[in-house]
């Protein structure tokens, strides 16, 4: 029996995990990726010469591309058993989609249900197993702490609010059609790999600025938002053990523990040898390097969001129990790891 997936979103950071941890145990990987002018494949150029890597263009805004790529994974396998399908894609910036909405809204609502459509129309109900990358964001302004699969949802985004409609549609066509699909609803989760306009990596990627004189500074929006972080390759093994429980549920993964966009920024330059203090409130907040005076953080309000996320806190428990997954890479490892990538 051949085991094959179909992951869209390949080429980001949660695709590009996901994709090396299904090759590594002999998946067949069909990926969807968006036609660019510039190489957008930078993330799985390392898998490229992997005979089981099969890419194909396209978008989730795009129905008849979608059914078209599931129509062909169906023909090639004659002998498929499970079909596991890992929607991945999005709009995924919170900040751009208040710029972005209507863009956001159809790739991360109404490309949801498109796929699902897509899966339907192509009769692999009965075959496909579907992971939805719902996220933490649902929560927004939260109702409760620690949030878990049961907390009320109050999303502030539009980027919140369009993953919202993405994760009822999945739970609607779970009870109305019996499909195997499943939320993930994952909290914040980097590496190495994160996109540079994420706040962790603009951490990491401004501290290499700083050390080799490229920016005497490094320009922060809220510092003081609390986060759950973990590490994007425990996050993906997550998804992959969520398809082979035998129930299709949804599950929140996380570390369970918070922490401040200030604090990650101390550890980050910590590591290469600054000690960060600060001064002054708000706007005119500045951190400084406690050795030598110099000012090195500096808050712009451009940077705030419309409306704030002030904390996410994940309780994994369901997940620990039911799947027995664990996050491996601390805190601390994860900034040394961002750290030690973007300063060499």
């Amino acid at each position: 029996m051949s085991k094959v997936a179909f992951v869209t979103g390949i080429t980001g950071q949660d695709g590009s995990y996901l994709a090396e941890l299904l090759l590594e145990k002999g998946y067949f990987v069909h990926g969807l990726i968006r036609r660019s002018s510039l190489i957008n494949t930078d993330r799985i150029e390392h898998v490229f010469s992997n005979k089981n890597l099969i890419l194909h263009y396209g978008d989730m805004t795009d129905g008849a591309c979608l059914y078209s790529c599931l129509a062909q994974i169906k023909n090639l396998y004659a002998d498929m058993s499970v079909l596991e399908i890992y929607n991945l894609a999005a709009q995924s910036h919170v900040k751009v989609s208040f710029e972005m909405p209507e863009y956001t809204a159809d790739t991360d609502a109404f490309g949801v249900l498109k796929i699902l459509e897509a899966i339907r129309n192509n009769g692999l109900s009965k075959v496909a197993r579907f992971y939805q990358a719902s996220t933490s964001e649902l929560y927004g302004l939260v109702q409760e702490t620690p949030q878990s699969e049961t907390t009320p949802f109050y999303p502030r985004s539009p980027y919140g609010v369009a993953k919202l409609y993405a994760y009822w549609i999945v739970k609607n066509y779970r009870e109305a059609y019996g499909l195997f699909a499943c939320n993930g609803i994952l909290f914040n989760h980097e590496s190495e790999r994160r996109a540079h306009n994420f706040v962790t990596r603009k951490i990491t990627i401004g501290l290499g600025k700083i050390l080799r004189g490229e920016s005497d500074r490094l320009v922060m929006g809220n510092i003081d938002s609390l986060r759950d972080w973990g590490h994007a390759r425990d996050y993906v093994e997550g998804m992959w053990r969520i398809l082979q429980h035998d129930v299709a549920e949804d599950f929140v993964l996380a570390t369970g523990e918070m922490h401040t966009v200030r604090e990650f920024i101390e550890k980050a330059f910590a590591l290469r040898g600054f000690n960060i203090q600060w001064k002054g409130e708000g706007v005119n907040e500045i951190g400084y390097d406690l050795t030598t005076g110099r000012d090195l953080i500096f808050i712009d309000a451009k940077y705030f969001r419309p409306t704030e996320v002030d904390l996410l806190l994940g309780n994994p428990t369901k997940a620990n129990t039911v799947l027995g997954w664990k996050p491996s890479i601390n805190f601390d490892e994860l900034v040394r790891l961002m750290v030690d990538s973007d300063v060499r």
